[in-house]
């Protein structure tokens, strides 16, 4: 029997206004993909990347491009020539390993060659805001173990500060999503350091991290909008010391295992997150997620609800994806 592609939206709010320096979001927009063959279907999820110019529409219409070839065979390492990354391939891509996985009755950590998977521990994201607020959200939060603040640039110290007093014996990183253009970096760092903070996101704009090469920061810098695929590592080296491996950026699982590994070998230390997303945009995550220094899976706990079936999430941990949800 030949495979059936099946493509739609659909649409979660969010459990409080999701806020960064971009902006704030009130929902999500997700791509969803099942891909049937005989009697088994394989199912993936995907977010656009709306700082790229992407949107559900344009996911829709890329896989509605792609679906004759998928529907006629095509790999998931055939996506990689097929379409360019973003969150209409990484659902395809991760909709075929989850095929793949009921077809050979295997999981897919087996097929990947990973140890069985335990529980792994996720950042959990408090949202920009004023000190006051993001002190507030980090109390209600202070029993877990990674918080990951948004921050904004003027002001991030006292935001910090404050998240400290409300969480004190919580690891902190923080991401500053591009925001500390004309910030004195290497101070930034300085007082974040004597705060606990242990790794910032993107302090500058994607194409402006040259500055960033002669800088020598208390806190390793790890790149997210710079980074997205293999194709980006080589301009990275010498200027971040992590970078943040997301499907959606990468384009599926496939790519962000192969960016994971071109990554080690240049020496890079890897972060695993993910967009506001569902469950199941987070359970591919998961098994990057298993090969890196951090996680930040906590998308689906961002949201008002879940998908049925989703996750499960325990005290700063969130388990492995069941075979009912995906893999």
């Amino acid at each position: 029997m030949q495979r059936h592609v099946e493509a739609r939206t659909e649409r979660f709010a969010t459990k409080a206004p999701f806020v960064i320096a971009r902006g704030a979001k009130h929902h999500v927009d997700v791509v969803t993909v099942t891909v049937r063959k005989d009697a088994h279907s394989g199912r993936g999820e995907g977010t656009p990347i709306y700082y790229r110019g992407d949107d559900c529409d344009k996911a829709l219409d890329a896989i509605r491009e792609a679906t004759p070839a998928i529907e006629a065979g095509a790999r998931r390492a055939d996506l990689l020539d097929l379409m360019p990354a973003g969150a209409a391939r990484n659902a395809l891509d991760a909709a075929l390993w989850d095929l793949e996985a009921k077809e050979a009755r295997r999981p897919v950590w087996q097929m990947i060659g990973l140890p069985e998977p335990r529980p792994v521990l996720t950042a959990y994201t408090i949202s920009l805001s004023d000190p006051a607020d993001m002190e507030r959200q980090a109390r209600a939060v202070a029993a877990r173990e990674l918080l990951k603040l948004k921050l904004g640039g003027e002001g991030d110290i006292d935001r910090v500060r404050a998240v400290r007093q409300a969480a004190p014996d919580a690891r902190l990183i923080a991401d500053a999503n591009q925001s500390w253009v004309g910030q004195d970096i290497e101070a930034l760092c300085h007082a974040l350091h004597a705060l606990g903070v242990e790794l910032v996101e993107q302090p500058l704009p994607a194409g402006e991290d040259a500055a960033l090469r002669d800088l020598r920061p208390a806190i390793p810098l790890a790149a997210d909008e710079s980074c997205h695929t293999r194709a980006d590592l080589d301009t990275l080296v010498g200027r971040y010391r992590f970078i943040n491996v997301k499907l959606d950026k990468a384009g599926g699982l496939t790519e962000a295992l192969a960016l994971i590994h071109a990554a080690r070998r240049r020496g890079l230390g890897v972060m695993t997150g993910c967009m506001l997303s569902t469950s199941l945009g987070v359970a591919p995550a998961f098994m990057a997620a298993m090969q890196s220094d951090y996680a930040d899976l906590d998308g689906p706990l961002l949201l008002a609800a879940d998908r049925m079936g989703g996750l499960e999430f325990s005290g700063s941990d969130v388990h492995p994806p069941h075979a009912a949800l995906w893999g």
